[in-house]
């Protein structure tokens, strides 16, 4: 474990909070890349396909999301 203070800061994007260290700190283009636009969607599905989409995520160790955004860059492929 590291002696060094921990600071909490806002960064520059979209008011976020961060930690900040005695050395780096926040940093432009530091972080996971984005891969689109995100929306908030409420899908209503039968129990079965909620039961199938499950164990698929599961088997494939993928969320939710991954696999509903698979299904769709599938069917939009073609």
């Amino acid at each position: 474990m590291s002696d060094d203070p921990i600071k909490i800061g806002v960064s520059n994007k979209e008011g976020q909070l961060g930690f900040l260290f005695t050395r780096g700190g926040l940093r432009e283009g530091a972080g996971r890349k984005g891969i689109g636009v995100t929306k908030k969607v409420s899908l209503t599905l039968p129990d079965e396909l909620w039961d199938k989409l499950e164990r698929h995520c599961t088997d494939h160790g993928q969320s939710r999301s991954e696999a509903i955004r698979h299904i769709l860059e599938t069917f939009y492929s073609s």
